[in-house]
């Protein structure tokens, strides 16, 4: 995920430190000669965030897939497990249950399947920013533990200004792209892995995107029927690894705002693209009241804050070509394919 918005100095701050090239000493020049241009500030990429938020993300989704995708298991275990004063003890009798649903080669997997897509999905912005100079952050990627999911993926912070229309759409869509190249191949093993027809009982289960379940369906998973959701004991690294990959593709791909999908549309539709956001906006919010449920309200409030529009590029004359125009159109079909509606199903 990029963001391109023009942030105020401080803002941009909080995604790049800057240092001040040293005044250049005073020179004696001859009368008349032009002044030399004043040194401008030379903006330093932080390291050290990004390097331990990635870390923290490995260690989250490791966590994660290791507890088999229920991280609440482990206090719950503690929690459940039952007291009696002579013989156990409640936090040893937690552990143990824990340790009998636990897998370190689940967690490795998941953590390594996982990071590779979202890796892919940012170094397809990065490397695209670094092709047209212009200035981006390395990638902060978002732990969290605690949910199924381990991660809210990853952002970097870009001049969005200083690209022209041409440029953004590139910058746009490299990184779903990229994306998507590491996520079919872990999704297409995950999928012939899968045995629907073993049941057990399961906390949650995950909605199944349009894309995947046609792919399931093609290869004839056993136990499924087109629509269907899986339950989190039928998970295996690779399918649970995939399928958070598409869900990051795809609500990435909506076209709203600063998300890739708002950049593509921009390069478009131009000022009509704020039409599009609104109608994806209000086609989301008519679903979620018509029983598709509130999963998504606080990314809803998030988008609604930082407004649907999206800001001018450098150069909205500058032409996409033919190929572009074919890739963008067809890329708006990505959230339909990718993005599940429900997501995580209780």
């Amino acid at each position: 995920m990029t963001d391109s918005s023009p942030p105020e100095p401080t803002q941009r701050e909080t995604l790049d430190s800057y240092d001040s090239v040293p005044p250049t000493p005073a020179v004696s020049r001859a009368e008349g000669a032009p002044a030399a241009a004043p040194s401008r500030p030379v903006r330093q990429r932080r390291v050290l965030l990004p390097i331990l938020l990635f870390v923290a993300t490995c260690l989250s989704t490791f966590f994660v897939g290791w507890t088999r995708w229920q991280p609440t298991m482990l206090l719950g275990g503690m929690v459940d497990a039952e007291y009696d004063p002579l013989l156990s003890d409640p936090l040893v009798e937690g552990i143990r249950l824990v340790l009998r649903h636990v897998s370190v080669s689940d967690g490795l997997i998941y953590m390594a399947c996982l990071l590779a897509i979202l890796f892919a999905h940012e170094m397809g912005h990065f490397l695209m920013t670094v092709r047209y100079r212009i200035h981006a952050s390395y990638p902060y990627f978002i732990p969290i533990p605690i949910s199924p999911i381990g991660t809210m993926g990853a952002v970097i912070g870009m001049d969005g200004l200083k690209a022209n229309r041409r440029q953004l759409f590139d910058i746009g869509l490299a990184g779903p792209l990229a994306g998507l190249v590491i996520a079919i191949p872990v999704l297409y093993v995950g999928i012939l892995q899968m045995d629907l027809t073993k049941t057990a009982p399961s906390p949650y289960s995950l909605d199944v995107p349009l894309g995947l379940a046609w792919a399931m369906a093609w290869f004839q998973v056993p136990g499924y029927s087109l629509g269907d959701p899986v339950a989190q004991a039928q998970l295996n690294p690779y399918f649970m690894a995939g399928w958070v990959g598409l869900l990051v593709t795809g609500l990435n791909m909506l076209p709203i705002s600063q998300l890739d999908g708002g950049h593509v549309a921009y390069t478009l539709f131009g000022k009509w693209s704020y039409f599009l956001a609104w109608g994806v906006i209000i086609a989301a919010v008519t679903a979620m009241a018509l029983g598709a449920g509130w999963t998504w309200i606080l990314m809803l409030i998030l988008v609604l804050v930082i407004g649907p529009s999206h800001p001018p590029t450098a150069d909205d004359s500058v032409k996409i070509g033919a190929v572009r125009w074919i890739v963008g159109f067809t890329s708006l079909v990505i959230p339909i394919l990718c993005f599940p509606p429900q997501a995580i199903i209780t």
